[in-house]
């Protein structure tokens, strides 16, 4: 018996349109923020949708596939990137986060506060290498070794457990800053698991181990 066709509609993505295979889908969503697409039964099915209203056919219990992708490869890494990561005296204690030009080693950004968690400076720092990103119009992945700080990223929210108090209340804004821009702003920016076993440290990595 032939396999069924399929018809996969992208409203928002790096191509829009009515694609009649998943690969052209998928290199078409694949690192979109707020990639919106579906697959149809018939190509009359998928045209008249395209040209309709996309939450009409997206459920909003279902989440569209999210931009940020945890990679795991023995490959060597791009080079042309950067990488971010963070380190804490304590938790929570001093902590600061960095973004570095993995081609060259170069510091690009660095934040440091008296009173922080390490998991909140992996957050910051990628929300950070994201706007730096986006502000200067490069096109370059970025990597961080943080699961768990893709994961904060990916839903848009801080998920510390550290209580705000008088000492790290500016800390605390800054936090809010950075889940308002994830709300707020789109990036094709492709998020990848740095594959510390494979690479060795990741290149924003501060030494203290």
């Amino acid at each position: 018996m032939a396999k069924k066709s399929k018809y996969y509609v992208v409203w928002n993505g790096k191509k829009t349109g009515v694609f009649d295979n998943w690969k052209d889908c998928e290199e078409s969503v694949k690192g979109f923020e707020g990639a919106k697409y579906k697959s149809f039964d018939s190509l009359e099915q998928a045209q008249k949708a395209f040209n309709d209203n996309p939450d009409k056919f997206i459920s909003k219990n279902k989440k569209t596939k999210p931009v940020l992708q945890t990679i795991l490869t023995a490959n060597l890494p791009i080079y042309e990137s950067i990488s971010t990561d963070a380190a804490c005296s304590g938790n929570p204690g001093v902590m600061e986060y960095r973004g570095v030009y993995v081609k060259t080693g170069k510091t690009l950004f660095h934040y440091k506060h008296p009173k922080g968690t390490n998991n909140i400076g992996e957050f910051l720092g990628i929300v950070h290498g994201l706007s730096y990103l986006k502000r200067h119009g490069y096109t370059q992945p970025l990597y961080t070794d943080s699961v768990n700080a893709i994961k904060w990223v990916e839903q848009k929210k801080c998920k510390t457990k550290m209580q705000p108090d008088e000492t790290n209340k500016d800390l605390f804004d800054y936090i809010a800053r950075a889940e308002a821009w994830l709300r707020e702003n789109t990036y094709t920016t492709e998020i990848i698991k740095w594959d510390t076993d494979s690479w060795g440290e990741i290149p924003a990595d501060f030494g203290r181990k």
